[in-house]
């Protein structure tokens, strides 16, 4: 009880990458957040447009080498975070050194041509909600609210309706552990919702939904328009990759056999899942140049575009 009593909510900065021009903005820890930029700082010393990186048969999206370096930094992104994240205040580690420039090119150059095992760490399930929503007056918001497993803990909120979520299900109790349960103590958190930036100006809210899926979803969303010039829609819509762990990693239906079979010789565990539901459910907001707003949105679950 001394917990709630004592507790303010908090008005937090948020983090940022700039990836390829574009400004890529996440909640800092302790959400997860920062697996995402992580492992998009570590990305941008890769390049997937034809005729730059000579290394490359054919340097687009369709690719089992891109696919193979995604899945890769993705790995190392978590392998760090899976370790570390945890309420801020508690954190040894100075979660923006995943940020830096050096860090992306020392971990960029760990991946080798074949999979590797990065964390012995296993990300837990999952519930979440996720919303964009835009205004004429250039007002953006990007929301994402979870009350975890199931039904939350349970427990109810006298009057109110409200179920109080159970988020402290993802403590440890290893008390070596940096996530290790404490009173007062946040606990890792998976719900994070993203914003991009251009040159100082919203471009627009987008956020895929998912447990440890969501950084995964956020990188891929990313790449999928800024380095393969996708649309918002084409961007959620692609079939998508799902890091389990060691070098066990799920794809949707739609992911090209010949791809996989590819993966798979370069030493990754690739299982087709025949459902979508592990795969994230997202929606993005883009302003463009001449001020319409795009809206995308998830064709894997229930959802819609509304304009008020």
């Amino acid at each position: 009880m001394e917990d709630f009593t004592s507790y303010d909510v908090e008005w937090v900065e948020p983090v940022s990458i700039n990836y390829r021009g574009f400004d890529v903005w996440e909640i800092p820890p302790n959400g997860q957040g920062i697996a995402a930029l992580a492992a998009l700082n570590i990305l941008r010393e890769f390049e997937f447009t034809a005729g730059i990186n000579p290394n490359m048969e054919n340097p687009n999206r369709e690719n089992p080498e891109t696919f193979h370096i995604q899945w890769e930094a993705m790995k190392l992104a978590f392998s760090d975070v899976l370790a570390h994240v945890t309420d801020p205040l508690y954190m040894k580690e100075d979660y923006r050194e995943w940020l830096s420039p050096e860090y992306g090119k020392k971990r960029a150059g760990e991946i080798g041509k074949r999979a590797a095992l990065r964390s012995l760490l296993n990300p837990p399930g999952s519930g979440t909600v996720y919303l964009a929503t835009a205004d004429g007056e250039g007002n953006m918001v990007s929301y994402i609210q979870s009350n975890y497993k199931g039904f939350g803990s349970g427990i109810v909120i006298r009057g109110t309706g409200i179920a109080l979520q159970n988020r402290g299900a993802d403590f440890s109790l290893n008390p070596s552990a940096a996530n290790s349960l404490a009173p007062g103590k946040k606990s890792y958190h998976t719900i994070i919702p993203g914003f991009l930036t251009k040159d100082g100006k919203a471009l627009g809210p987008f956020g895929v939904m998912g447990g440890y899926m969501q950084p995964q979803g956020h990188v891929q969303v990313i790449t999928n328009m800024i380095d393969f010039n996708m649309n918002p829609q084409q961007a959620l819509d692609a079939p998508r990759w799902l890091w389990q762990s060691g070098l066990t990693v799920d794809v949707e239906t739609g992911f090209k056999p010949e791809i996989a079979k590819a993966l798979i010789k370069k030493g990754h565990d690739v299982n087709v899942s025949l459902t979508t539901g592990n795969f994230g459910r997202g929606q993005i907001i883009l302003r463009q140049e001449n001020g319409v707003l795009i809206g995308a949105t998830e064709s894997r679950t229930d959802s819609l575009i509304a304009c008020m």
